[in-house]
């Protein structure tokens, strides 16, 4: 009933594992690395005042991405490659032999994949996410030298009932709210009636005071000018000074009461929630890895199968991620909860690989 019945066994195939995966995640990270800066390096010296040294800004921050991204596809690489490898060899027959069930061969790789899971989630949380929003800000800065603070995106699309409200610069907060350059769709029972262009907006009960507006009527085709107008409506300042948040470059400890804020200004969080649970879910599918890339282990390799199992292993794995991007997609349109966006993949492939190796080898 123990779950390691041999250290020794465990910790051989467990560092076999590793090293593999180490051995992957830094040759794809070479390699796609190079690539990237083939086809960026050309814009990042186009820019004034960049030199060769401005590469390497570049390589800094642009690394972390693709580690993030490919940490989980090499872990099911060096899954494959290991397991076969045992494979192949004939130490799965020997371990068998020892005594162990195929749960004991492959729980000292799914516990070294629990711990590549927690090193991918603080490598995720705390260097990719502000490597990732520095990179975004440099490249919409067309790779100039940035500002030492770099400003929050306030939202200047709102929606409020049926109408749309759009300003091109927001200032102050609550009361105080400034809205510059302002034009709002007025539309009912989704049909565009008027477009309201004013020069300012400042909050008032119920609405907005407008100045310098001009009305263009769509049904008559006519502008209409005015100094002021009150319009009412149910859009509120602190639907423009919450920030525009990418979950992609806030930590999960910073993203959830940013979550909060946007509910409470009305606005809907249901695609920040279900990136908010992938930040785990995300970095948990490697321990799913061994389970899923399981049926290259088992199999007598003399019979040469071995490379057909390996195909196997590789498509169940391919197959989560493809899943995984699926639900992540509805979730984002709205189609599923975000919490089942987050883990239905995960659970679905779970029960899955454990009833592919209960059922063939268990």
């Amino acid at each position: 009933m123990a779950i390691f019945p041999s250290r020794t066994i465990a910790w051989y195939t467990a560092r076999m594992f590793l090293v593999r995966v180490a051995a992957f995640i830094i040759g794809l990270t070479v390699i796609l690395q190079a690539l990237d800066l083939l086809s960026e390096s050309g814009k990042v010296l186009a820019a004034p005042g960049n030199t060769e040294a401005d590469l390497w800004v570049y390589v800094s921050l642009r690394a972390p991405q693709i580690v993030q991204l490919f940490l989980p596809f090499s872990v099911l690489l060096a899954t494959l490659v290991t397991l076969a490898t045992l494979n192949q060899n004939s130490e799965v027959v020997i371990f068998k032999a020892a005594g162990l069930s195929a749960h004991h061969i492959l729980a000292p790789l799914m516990v070294a994949a629990l711990g590549v899971a927690a090193a991918n989630f603080v490598w995720n949380e705390r260097i990719a996410t502000r490597s990732s929003a520095t990179l975004r800000a440099w490249q919409d800065n067309e790779f100039r030298k940035l500002p030492k603070a770099i400003p929050k995106p306030t939202q200047s699309w709102v929606r409020g009932g049926d109408d749309l409200f759009h300003a091109e610069t927001v200032a102050g907060s609550g009361n105080a709210t400034r809205l510059g350059d302002v034009t709002i769709y007025d539309r009912h029972e989704n049909r565009l009636v008027q477009v309201v262009m004013a020069a300012s907006a400042t909050p008032r009960d119920g609405g907005w005071t407008l100045t310098n507006v001009r009305l263009f009527d769509v049904a008559s085709g006519s502008i209409e000018a005015r100094d002021t107008l009150a319009f009412p409506t149910r859009v509120v300042p602190r639907q423009f000074t919450t920030t525009s948040i990418n979950p992609n470059f806030v930590a999960m400890w910073d993203l959830w009461p940013q979550i909060r804020e946007q509910r409470a200004a009305g606005k809907p969080t249901d695609v920040l929630e279900a990136a908010f649970w992938h930040k785990i879910s995300g970095p948990l599918s490697t321990v799913l890895m061994p389970l899923l890339g399981a049926v290259a282990a088992f199999g007598l390799a003399r019979s040469g199968k071995l490379f057909v199992r390996a195909v196997i292993g590789m498509a169940l794995g391919f197959a989560f991620f493809v899943a995984d991007n699926f639900m992540l997609a509805m979730g984002n349109f709205g189609t599923v909860p975000p919490l089942m966006a987050a883990w239905a993949p995960f659970l679905l492939f779970l029960l899955i690989g454990e009833a592919v190796l209960i059922r063939t080898e268990e």
